[in-house]
């Protein structure tokens, strides 16, 4: 039996540290806040590794996201259903998460936009929000977002639908003012 729970560890401890990076980089997204993100990411792990028994094998990134999700959600309610408290919301500090193996120059690059971008996606709805970030950022299928988030898929395309278009609105502003792009080509 040890050996089988010491092959178990070994499995998931690599499954895990390929898709940490990205798993933590979505609860940072998500709380907005470094501690926060921290604590998500540690408890997905701790649950997932909890329920490595009855991981399917398909597709382990996509598991351990609705993990984080579900959890992320249930704080999120639980935290609304109480008086007094601050939500997680609150903490409006976004901390740049680079890739191990990140690119310095397309990095710099990215940063010149990335700001206006974490400012919009910021400004979602929360069921917006987190619909564009398990499709866009994180590259969850539309199924795979409405089994995470326990809704239908026709929700999830809604949810998707709306929070670009609200993305689209809010950065082509943001680019109209900064001369990005012309009045004419924005109508």
């Amino acid at each position: 039996m040890l050996w089988r729970n010491r092959a178990k560890r070994e499995e998931f401890d690599r499954a895990a540290r390929e898709v940490f990076p990205s798993v933590f980089s979505t609860a940072l997204r998500l709380t907005r806040s470094r501690e926060e993100a921290e604590d998500l990411s540690q408890e997905a792990l701790v649950r997932a590794f909890e329920a490595f028994d009855r991981f399917d094998g398909r597709n382990f990134k996509a598991w351990l996201l609705r993990i984080l999700t579900n959890l992320y959600i249930n704080r999120y309610r639980k935290h609304k259903r109480e008086p007094g408290q601050e939500s997680l919301d609150a903490d409006q500090g976004i901390e740049p998460v680079a890739a191990a193996d990140g690119n310095p120059v397309a990095e710099l690059f990215d940063d010149l936009l990335g700001e206006q971008v974490e400012e919009a996606l910021k400004s979602l709805p929360e069921e917006y929000r987190v619909a564009v970030l398990l499709c866009d950022v994180e590259g969850m299928s539309y199924e795979e977002i409405a089994q995470t988030l326990k809704v239908p898929i026709g929700t999830v395309r809604s949810r998707l639908a709306r929070g670009r278009a609200l993305l689209r609105q809010k950065l082509g502003q943001y680019a109209l003012s900064e001369g990005i792009i012309k009045q004419a080509d924005a109508e």
